[in-house]
């Protein structure tokens, strides 16, 4: 049997990459999907992934015709992937009172969400004639309860919940499994700049065993660490004014040029 092919997005740092060892050890096939290339081919060197075992693909997923053709690419060298994590994201600070913020949501919102669904697209078709395949999409607590100076980020990835949810049940009868991750804090680019605590921050390549393991059981959805579950849960539970005066003074994350 041919060995097992995971297509992951954001694959340039953090989790991206951290799953795509977790993979590679477990014995897939990578096709990695990133902005920066130079750099993600010095990075597998380094890690010692085997060339004949690792593709990477140059694509913007903000750019919906650009991680599309990334994808039709993939099929053609490669076949149709077992898994598809769409990982790429960004998060930045906005203040509503900003115009400039504003565009910094639309940049959001074409990565974290159009961005998810393009990343899907060139696979739904060929994974249902196959009758099986993992569609991944990286959410994230912050989707739970939205926080001041995060607008964006929050509202994006609640996005993601809903959109994976409507394709679960679009996919259901089709052999195709929709899997929404959503991680907490995990120690990474991403959120190394924050100015606020993060409980229960983790290692990327912690996480990247739990997705793993999510991933292969097909769980429909998993908040990574739990822990971070039950404060989401928590949260969500609590009354507007008691939320409100909870996050009342909590650090903002860093707007775009701070």
């Amino acid at each position: 049997m041919a060995a097992p092919l995971v297509f992951i997005t954001g694959a340039s740092s953090g989790i991206g990459q951290a799953l795509a060892l977790r993979f590679y050890a477990a014995g897939y096939h990578l096709a990695l999907v990133a902005r920066r290339t130079v750099e993600t081919e010095a990075w597998a060197v380094a890690v010692g992934i085997e060339p004949a075992r690792c593709r990477i693909y140059r694509a913007d997923v903000a750019q919906t015709d650009d991680i599309i053709a990334a994808g039709a690419e993939c099929l053609e060298v490669q076949g149709v992937p077992d898994v598809v994590i769409a990982n790429a994201g960004i998060s930045v600070g906005m203040d509503t009172a900003h115009r400039e913020d504003l565009d910094v949501m639309a940049r959001t919102f074409a990565t974290n969400n159009l961005g998810m669904a393009a990343t899907f697209h060139p696979f739904i078709a060929p994974m249902t004639a196959r009758g099986s395949g993992r569609l991944v999409g990286i959410a994230s607590v912050a989707a739970i309860r939205g926080l001041p100076g995060h607008g964006a980020y929050c509202a994006s990835k609640a996005g993601v919940i809903s959109y994976c949810e409507s394709l679960r049940g679009e996919l259901r009868a089709s052999g195709v499994r929709v899997v929404t991750l959503c991680p907490g804090y995990i120690d990474t680019p991403l959120t190394q700049g924050n100015r606020y605590g993060m409980p229960f921050l983790m290692q990327p390549a912690d996480f990247a065993e739990r997705a793993f393991r999510c991933i292969e059981a097909g769980h429909s959805f998993r908040t990574i660490p739990w822990q971070m579950g039950v404060l989401a849960k928590l949260m969500r539970a609590a009354p507007n004014a008691l939320f409100d005066r909870a996050v009342q003074g909590r650090g903002r994350k860093r707007r775009q040029g701070e």
